[in-house]
């Protein structure tokens, strides 16, 4: 099981966690620690209980308000209040990729 050490307001924790998750748990500490550096510039040091409980009550209300607009926008898209766009013709798009990419191939031709 890999041990990381990461930081969260200034101080170093050692976590483990399954191999290939190290990733996410980096990110993770990121975000709290996102929050904690505001809290201990505002308010100095704090004990490591208190910042890590302030900066985990702050990153649970973020995620309350997004769940709350996630549910909001769900309940718009199927009320139908909310169109979904129409899927874009992309055909053209392959034609206009080889016509620049000729016109690529004239210019570098002629530079040579």
């Amino acid at each position: 099981m890999p041990d990381l050490e990461i930081q969260i307001g200034g101080r170093a924790f050692h976590v483990a966690c399954q191999p290939g998750e190290e990733h996410f748990l980096r990110t993770a500490a990121g975000l709290l620690d996102g929050e904690a550096q505001p809290l201990i510039a505002q308010m100095g040091r704090l004990p490591e209980g208190r910042m890590l409980l302030m900066a985990g009550l702050m990153l649970a209300d973020k995620m309350a308000a997004m769940e709350d607009e996630v549910k909001s926008l769900r309940a718009r898209l199927a009320s139908g209040e909310v169109g979904v766009a129409a899927p874009v013709d992309l055909s053209g798009l392959s034609d206009l990729v080889t016509r620049a990419e000729a016109m690529a191939a004239q210019a570098e031709a002629r530079q040579v």
